[in-house]
């Protein structure tokens, strides 16, 4: 099998780095397309924010920015 682009839903995303959904929905705002954020839409959904690898690394980066800058934790 050749290379396999894959995202992980904002749900999976914030299972896997331990953080509050709502909490991360409102961080990963901030992420443009080009930095890794995408849509995934279905028939008859509204969508689901998802990121390929490189942009949970991006979101990574923005959560530890986010936590330094209001404490540790959620705000």
């Amino acid at each position: 099998m050749g290379h396999v682009n894959r995202g992980f839903t904002l749900s999976h995303v914030a299972e896997m780095l331990g953080e509050d959904e709502e909490w991360l929905f409102e961080v990963a705002e901030e992420i443009d397309t080009e930095d890794g954020q995408l849509w995934v839409v279905g028939v008859g959904e509204d969508g689901v924010m998802a990121f390929p690898d490189d942009g949970i690394e991006n979101l990574k980066e923005l959560i530890a920015i986010h936590q330094n800058s209001h404490g540790e934790g959620l705000p």
